[in-house]
């Protein structure tokens, strides 16, 4: 298949229905002073609700995207919508760039400036995820993906490139360079989950012994989004393909949960990110990713070098010395500052990080 141009164009009718189902949101109810005991708060919901309802502008937002080159193309008979972003440097290295959930492309707004300085940006929705959804069959796991990105890199001509990415995209991320050995130069990610060994592991730091047992106490409490994600999405997909609110409510937590407090993301873009979900119909196909994909199963070694850069507020927090029992880590950073989002919620570090760690290898 060739790539063809895109670009997003949303019906106006779309857009009515929205502020149709906006305006009839039947609200549930909340126990006195429940605060976050039992989930995102009504009043927060609420408030945006009203905002996305009465003052968000979905099409100063939509320019904002159709700003930056868009191309589809068609591989392994899937739809893959990207981003591309060439630098004005001719030698410039490539580097495709992977979201998460409840990421999308959005995740890198403000950072395709000054990262395109330096690399020539690829930029895709994961299968199953904004314009490349929904999927239509099943196996959609982070290895498929990974193949997919290796595929897109060879169409657009790429030889050696890099490979960034957190959640989902860091474990893309690793697995593209274990299906492209060849090609990919290194990988950065900006999550990197560290569950204790099996055996254990000594010598370690009163911090980093602090890392593996809130690691351990995350896998053995999952948020109640990841068993459904794992077990059923489907059933979960009529919930939030219907309600507007519903589709918010299960976003805006994880941004609340997931984000440094000193380092919120504006509610614009959250909005922006939770339209592409609900413009595309796409919450219960990128749920699938979680069922498709069991972490670590059935995966090649990752050989290129691996940079890591560790956020604070994060959901978890890597341990260097398991990381590189796994890993060639050849870079590492801490920061005291951002959190799971570090491309909108700290786009600064973010994108210095990312620089530092690929300007190592060239």
């Amino acid at each position: 298949m060739t790539a063809k141009p895109f670009r997003i164009d949303i019906s106006q009718s779309a857009l009515d229905d929205l502020a149709a189902r906006l305006d009839r949101v039947r609200w549930p109810d909340e126990l006195p002073g429940a605060g976050w005991d039992y989930g995102i708060p009504l009043a927060r919901v609420r408030e945006l609700a009203e905002r996305w309802r009465d003052a968000y502008d979905w099409r100063a937002h939509e320019a904002e995207l159709n700003a930056f080159p868009q191309f589809t193309d068609e591989i392994d008979g899937q739809t893959v919508h990207y981003l591309h972003v060439r630098s004005p440097r001719a030698d410039a290295l490539p580097l495709v760039l992977t979201h998460g959930w409840p990421g999308s492309v959005v995740e890198f707004l403000d950072v395709i400036e000054p990262l395109s300085r330096d690399f020539h940006l690829v930029i895709p929705s994961i299968p199953g995820f904004g314009f490349s959804g929904p999927t239509r069959d099943r196996g959609w796991d982070v290895t498929r993906v990974a193949r997919a990105w290796a595929e897109l890199m060879h169409r657009l001509g790429y030889r050696r490139y890099g490979a960034q990415g957190g959640d989902w995209g860091a474990a893309i991320s690793t697995a593209l360079a274990a299906a492209d050995p060849d090609h990919v130069a290194g990988v950065h990610v900006n999550y990197l989950p560290t569950p204790p060994p099996p055996g254990g592991i000594t010598g370690l730091s009163a911090e980093d012994e602090r890392r593996l047992a809130h690691t351990a106490a995350y896998a053995a409490n999952r948020p109640a989004y990841q068993i459904l994600h794992l077990t059923t999405p489907q059933t979960i997909a009529y919930a939030l393909t219907d309600s507007p609110a519903g589709q918010l409510a299960w976003i805006a937590e994880r941004f609340a949960k997931w984000t440094d407090p000193a380092s919120r993301i504006p509610d614009d873009r959250v909005l922006t990110d939770v339209m592409l979900y609900w413009l595309t119909g796409t919450a219960g196909s990128a749920a699938r990713l979680g069922k498709e994909s069991v972490y670590g199963a059935g995966r090649e070694p990752c050989s290129a070098p691996v940079g890591v850069a560790v956020f604070a507020h994060d959901i978890t927090l890597s341990v260097r010395p398991v990381a590189e029992r796994l890993f060639d880590i050849r870079h590492w950073s801490e920061f005291d500052r951002g959190g799971h989002f570090a491309a909108m919620e700290v786009p600064e570090l973010f994108t210095g990080d990312v620089r530092t760690f690929f300007g190592s290898l060239a």
